[in-house]
Parts: structure tokens; C-alpha cells; sequence
């Protein structure tokens, strides 16, 4: 007899499908074992890979030799992807083997672990063998580069270097790397090729400088320069060059510095001026702009590249020891000496952001429009070109719709694009063209129908004079001329052929307790052949929590605002909207007078509902307390016996958190705007921030908050509520969204 526990789990993928009879049939195994045993594969395989104990590993031997099923087959795959991970290759030999003839559905996956375990064994022939039936499978597979990289080391180690060569080449740019650099090396040295050998494994070391790849190469080339003598061919200059930046991309300051100080001594010419920019772009990095500073000013090179770099960190320089002056003289030396250098426009950016977040728009316009005149194709030039129409908008000029039109017809998939659009509309209105202005919100409102300002345009298409306006030929002109991005097709009916298979192999992969291949398998499915949205769910129902749910399906699904709520199922968007903690989150919501939607909606941006969420600033749980605030907040509050830990628990966090929310919606006068950036960047930066333009509605307090996240951060919680509503409050086939409110009365949940 099954637990209800054990009905549940076997009966969800069940439900969620209809049926699909492969699914089905696994279950039905799977409850086998479940009535027979109480143990299944997935619990003991997870428990063995989490903490590789004997007695764990004992238990899941065990299992799959008692079981001549599925079951039986997933434990021996299970310990064979273990006993790889182990560098255990014998053993991992011994139980893919087992598993091999079991599991036609994981057939890749099963041949690709054995070919590498053989490969470690020595057994390069038939590690070639089970490698190449990988890329043969029917079936595109995740691991086919991978296994791709395995069969050509397999083909060089056993006479067949040229053919492994000719594999690595054709399907270079498909292989992982640096593992698809290093094979590549390592089968033109046994090819005895050794010029290409040394140019690869240059490849390596210099293009990752981090991992036993980079290791590997090193030793290589010492033991090739020694055999080669003065046929072996040195690293070119920008080689030597990349690899400090390459540190320099991984934060690895230090050892950046000292890479470009040895470079400084080897190089000549254009790439010895690189370097030892390099060494000063390292100390300013590393938090030693002082030093930097003097260093670069004393510097004199005579390459352009290194120094229009050397301005560029100038810039930086002078812009952390705030002294603009100096700032804006090495941006007139670019301008002049370096014009269309990329490091021009990074200085441009940088400096034009110090003084947008200090509001000296006299100084920021001009340089974002320097930008994007300047480097019209770079990305930067579309929110360059943002702001600078933005800032004519605030200043109420006359050139502000002309700049608005303009940012739409050059820049129309930017994601200021919803902005332009109601905005357009907003000038419309004062010119009290009501028929333009309605045809621009119902684009917007077609277009992006649950970002932040597609929420505002709902509510301006339900103002009397909007309602009553009529089409405007001339605005309509105008936008079928916008090459606006398609709008997604959500294609939520049953799964096709492909999209079914990819499920089913993904189940049978959390069933082997292997959780990690199996997202990996959604996520490749996702990427080329299947459904995406169907393998969204499918991977967000595989998570335990909620917030791990919400995380999963977004990072596949990253463009779902975009979607109408029609688009998707419930089921999609309650996965991408959940409502956990709703007891204790609408009771405190209620306590203290607020709407349940847009706290919730505030909890999905701070934590994702994690309630053991811990930032980077030490802000704890749910709605993302510090400890500090949180301390203070629980003798006002009447929470007994305050600790950090206890922000973890959501009963106590939600009392914290909306008590807070109450109090800074009371310091802005019901402003939601106002409440939630405080919320975000603290309530002294808002008090300025509302000082700086008179604004005529709250969207324009919000376009003009400086620091973007805060600025996403508010749009995000807004438009939150409305979905949260949407789903959640209104009745069946009704999606009316409104405002997020103060709330006499909260909506019930």
C-alpha cells in the first residue's frame, strides 16, 4: 500500500501531462520499488553523491543488485557517475557497464561517462567507441562536445591523431573549452606536428589562465621549448598580453600585476606600452587608486591603444579621488588624440554616470550624446541615447518627442522602448491629442503588457478622454515604421515529440538522483530543439521550494512580461508569481494596513521568497532585514526575543518587514513610488532625489531615480503587484490590473 507522500510524488508528472504513457510506465515501476522497499534511487543516490559514505555507497550497491529493473539500471548509472567523480574509473567502468544495455533513453549519457572513465582506464579504443555513439544518437546530446573532446584524446592515444585532428578542427568552434584547445594540442603532438602542438597549448595557457588545464599546457610547452630548441616558436606579444587581462577579468588583481611587471621586461614596442598600463589598471582594480593615479600621470607611452587605456584609467582614477577637473581633462585628451577608441566611450560612460547620480545635467547630457553620436553601433549608444532624450523630456524641451520617436525607430528592442512609448503618449495628452496618445498605449499595452509601463498604460487607456478618442492615422503611420521585436508565442498546448522526450529524460535523470543533469538537460533542450516554456515548468516543478521554482523558470523563460497572462496556463504564471508564507504574509499585511499583492509582490524581488536569504550587505530572509533595522524595528513592533537568526523564520520577518513598509509609506505621504525606493536605496537619497525636477506624475520620479537598480527595483515591484492581483483577486477571465495601494481594506487572498 502507498503512502499518501509516495501517491504524491508518483502521481505529479502524471497529472501535469496527461498521461504520457513513457512517463507513466516509469512511474508504475518506480512504485514498485516505493511498495517493496521504501527506498528509491533518487533518495539513495542523492544521499551517497551529497556525503560518498560506504555505508551510503553500500546502500545504493545494494539497491542495484537487487533490482533487475529500471531502478536497478538508474543506481548502477548513479554509481558509476560517482565513482567518475571519485576518480574511482575502475569501478565507474564496472557499473556504467551495467547500466549500459538498461537505459536506451540515457544511452548518451551512460556511453559518454563510460568513454571517460575507459579513457582514464587506458582502454582508448573502446573510449573512442562509446564516445563516437554519443554524437550518433538520435537524439541531439548535451554532452556530444563533450564527448566529442573524449573520442579525439581516445583516437590520438591510439594511433589515429590525424583523424582526431581533422574532428577537433571542423568542430572547433562547437567544442568546450579550454578541454577542446588542450585535446587539440595534445593530438597534434602525438602527431608529432609540434609547431601546432606549441600554438594550442600557447592557446591555452595564455586564453585561461585559471584551472589544471592551464597547468597542463605550461608543463607541456617547457617540455616542448626544451625539445624544440630554436624551432620552437615564441608566444606572440598579444598573447602574453591577454592573459594579464584575462586576470584582470577574474579579479585576480595581484597576480594581473605581477603577469604585466614580467611582460614589462620580455615585450617591446606598442604591447611593452600595454603592459605597463596594465601593471597601473591592476593597482587601481585592486583598490590602490592613489597609487595608480601617480603612476599613470608619470607615465609616458608612445602606443595610442595603451595610451588612450592609460587616459581611460585616468579618468577612473580622478573620478574615485573626486576630482572632476582632472576627470574631464583626460576626456578632452581622448576626444582630441583617440576619438573613437573604445577606451573613449568607457570614459565617457563613466564620467557622464558621476554626474547624472549628483545631478549636474548640464555635464551628463552632453557626454551621453557624445556617446551614442560617437559609437552609434556599440551598445551602450541605445541607453545613451535613453537618457539624454530623458533628460529633454524632464527639462520639458521642445526636441523631447522628436528624441523620444527617434530612440523607438533606432533602438526599437532596447528595453527603454516601453518607456519612449508611454511617454509619447504623455505628450500627446498635454497637446491634448487624445487619439495619438491612445494609439501609443495600446501598442504599449500590446507590446509589453506587464512591464511597469505597460501597467501604466492600462490605466490611461480607461481615462474618459482616452476612451472616447478615435484611431490617429498619423501616429499609426509611425509605428508600423518601429521594427519592434515579435512578440512571444507562449505554445503551451501538449508537448511535441521532442519536448516529450527531453521530459522524460530528464525525470529519469532526477530519478537516478541526479538532479544536476537533469536541469542540465532541460536547459539544452530549451536552448535547441524543444519547447522552452513547457521545459520551464518542467524543470520549476523539479525544485523543492518556491523560490527555487521562481528561479528555474525564469532563467528560462527571462522574457515572460512580455507575454500576456492569456498566453500561459495558471499553472505558469503561479509558478513565476507563488503565494507561499500567504497566511502569515496577509495577516501582517493586514495588521498594518497595506496590500497583500505588493507585499508579496516585494518579497519575489528582495529574496524570491527564499526565507534564508542572506545578501551581501547582511540583510536577512523574506523581505531582506537587516540586523540593525531589524533590532529596532522588533521593540517597536512587539517581537520578543530578537536575534539575526530569527529573521530567518517568515513569521517573524513579515511581522519586521511590512511594519517597516507601513512606516516608510507613512514618512512619503502614500506614495508607493517614494515608499519603495526608500525601501531599496534608503530614505535620505530619496529625499534628494525628490528635489531634483518638478515631477508631474510618479513615472517621472521613477524614469529619473539615477541608480538603476533602484529604479528596476521599483518598476519591478509595481508591476509584481498588478500580475500578483491579476492571478490572484480578480475573477475568472477578468484581468484588470490596478495600482498597488495603501489598502483600508486589503483584497482577500
Amino acid at each position: 500500500m502507498l503512502s499518501g507522500w509516495e501517491k504524491n510524488t508518483l502521481g505529479r508528472y502524471f497529472r501535469l501531462w496527461g498521461g504520457a504513457a513513457l512517463a507513466w510506465v516509469i512511474l508504475v515501476q518506480a512504485a514498485a520499488s516505493f511498495a517493496q522497499t521504501g527506498q528509491t534511487p533518487e533518495s539513495l543516490g542523492r544521499a551517497y553523491r551529497e556525503s560518498p559514505t560506504p555505508a551510503r555507497r553500500q546502500a545504493l550497491e545494494k539497491f542495484a543488485a537487487g533490482h533487475k529493473d529500471v531502478n536497478g539500471a538508474l543506481a548502477h548509472f548513479t554509481l558509476g557517475v560517482a565513482s567518475f567523480e571519485q576518480k574511482q574509473f575502475p569501478d565507474a567502468v564496472q557499473h556504467l557497464s551495467a547500466a549500459q544495455s538498461r537505459l536506451p533513453k540515457l544511452a548518451d549519457y551512460v556511453a559518454s561517462y563510460l568513454a571517460a572513465a575507459r579513457l582514464e582506464t587506458g582502454d582508448s579504443p573502446a573510449a573512442a567507441r562509446d564516445a563516437a555513439s554519443v554524437r550518433a544518437a538520435p537524439l541531439s546530446s548535451p554532452l556530444a562536445a563533450r564527448s566529442m573532446v573524449i573520442q579525439a584524446r581516445a583516437l590520438a592515444t591510439s594511433g589515429a591523431a590525424r583523424e582526431a585532428i581533422r574532428m577537433l578542427s571542423e568542430h572547433y568552434a562547437e567544442l568546450p573549452q579550454p578541454d577542446g584547445g588542450l585535446a587539440l594540442a595534445m593530438a597534434y603532438e602525438a602527431a608529432r606536428d609540434l609547431p601546432n602542438a606549441v600554438a594550442y597549448y600557447q592557446r591555452v595557457y595564455y586564453g585561461y589562465p585559471d584551472g589544471d588545464q592551464a597547468t597542463r599546457a605550461a608543463a607541456a610547452l617547457i617540455t616542448l621549448r626544451d625539445a624544440m630548441g630554436a624551432a620552437y616558436t615564441a608566444p606572440a606579444p598579444q598573447q602574453m598580453i591577454e592573459r594579464g587581462n584575462q586576470l584582470l577579468a577574474q579579479r585576480e588583481y595581484p597576480r594581473a600585476r605581477s603577469e604585466f611587471q614580467a611582460l614589462v621586461a620580455q615585450l617591446t614596442g606598442p604591447e611593452r606600452d600595454q603592459a605597463r598600463v596594465g601593471s597601473g589598471a591592476a593597482d587601481y582594480l585592486d583598490g590602490n587608486v592613489a597609487a595608480a593615479y601617480q603612476y599613470l600621470r608619470s607615465l609616458e607611452v608612445s602606443s595610442p591603444e595603451a595610451d588612450a587605456e592609460r587616459l581611460y584609467y585616468l579618468v577612473e582614477c580622478a573620478r574615485r579621488l573626486n576630482d572632476d577637473d582632472e576627470m574631464m581633462r583626460s576626456i578632452q585628451k581622448l576626444a582630441k588624440h583617440y576619438g573613437e577608441s573604445p577606451w573613449r566611450l568607457k570614459a565617457l560612460l563613466s564620467a557622464a554616470n558621476r554626474f547624472l547620480v549628483t545631478n549636474q545635467h548640464e555635464k551628463y547630457a552632453p557626454l551621453y550624446k557624445a556617446a551614442y553620436e560617437t559609437f552609434p553601433n556599440q551598445p551602450p549608444a541605445a541607453s545613451c541615447h535613453w537618457k539624454f532624450a530623458w533628460d529633454a523630456y524632464i527639462h520639458r524641451t521642445h526636441e523631447a518627442g522628436e528624441l523620444l520617436r527617434e530612440q523607438l525607430a533606432r533602438y526599437p528592442a532596447h528595453p527603454s522602448a516601453s518607456g519612449a512609448l508611454y511617454f509619447l503618449g504623455r505628450l500627446a495628452e498635454s497637446e491634448k491629442d487624445y487619439d495619438a496618445a491612445r494609439a501609443y498605449y495600446t501598442r504599449l499595452s500590446a507590446l509589453f503588457p506587464n512591464y511597469y509601463y505597460g501597467v501604466l498604460a492600462r490605466e490611461r487607456l480607461v481615462q474618459p478622454k482616452i476612451v472616447a478618442a478615435g484611431p490617429s492615422p498619423k501616429t499609426a503611420r509611425f509605428l508600423e515604421t518601429i521594427a519592434f521585436p515579435p512578440r512571444k508565442s507562449a505554445g503551451l498546448s501538449q508537448p511535441d515529440a521532442q519536448t516529450s522526450l527531453r521530459i522524460a529524460r530528464a525525470r529519469l535523470l532526477k530519478s537516478a538522483g541526479l538532479p544536476d543533469l537533469a536541469e542540465a538537460e532541460l536547459r539544452f533542450g530549451a536552448r535547441n530543439d524543444a519547447q522552452p516554456l513547457l521545459l520551464a515548468i518542467e524543470l520549476a516543478r523539479t525544485a523543492n521550494a518556491p523560490h527555487e521554482r521562481l528561479h528555474n523558470i525564469k532563467s528560462i523563460a527571462p522574457d515572460y512580461l512580455s507575454m500576456s497572462l492569456e498566453d500561459a496556463p495558471p499553472a505558469f504564471w503561479e509558478l513565476l508569481f507563488p503565494l507561499p508564507y500567504q497566511k502569515d504574509l496577509v495577516r501582517n499585511a493586514r495588521q498594518q494596513n497595506l496590500d497583500p499583492y505588493i507585499v508579496a509582490a516585494l518579497i519575489r524581488q528582495e529574496s524570491e521568497f527564499n526565507p534564508q536569504a542572506l545578501s551581501a550587505k547582511h540583510a536577512y530572509g523574506l523581505t531582506q532585514v537587516e540586523p540593525a533595522t531589524g533590532r529596532s524595528l522588533a521593540r517597536l513592533a512587539g517581537v520578543r526575543r530578537f536575534s539575526n537568526r530569527s529573521l530567518f523564520q517568515p513569521a517573524t520577518n513579515l511581522k519586521l518587514g511590512t511594519y517597516y513598509l507601513r512606516a516608510l509609506l507613512d514618512q512619503c505621504g502614500g506614495q508607493w513610488e517614494q515608499t519603495l525606493a526608500s525601501y531599496n536605496a534608503g530614505k535620505s537619497r530619496v529625499n534628494d532625489w525628490i528635489t531634483w525636477n518638478t515631477y508631474q506624475e510618479p513615472a517621472e520620479f521613477v524614469e529619473s531615480i539615477p541608480f538603476t537598480e533602484t529604479r528596476e527595483y521599483v518598476e519591478a515591484v509595481i508591476r509584481n503587484a498588478a500580475v500578483y492581483r491579476q492571478l490572484y483577486a480578480a475573477p475568472a477571465g477578468s484581468h484588470k490590473a490596478t495600482r498597488p495601494r495603501a489598502s483600508h481594506r486589503p483584497p482577500a487572498v
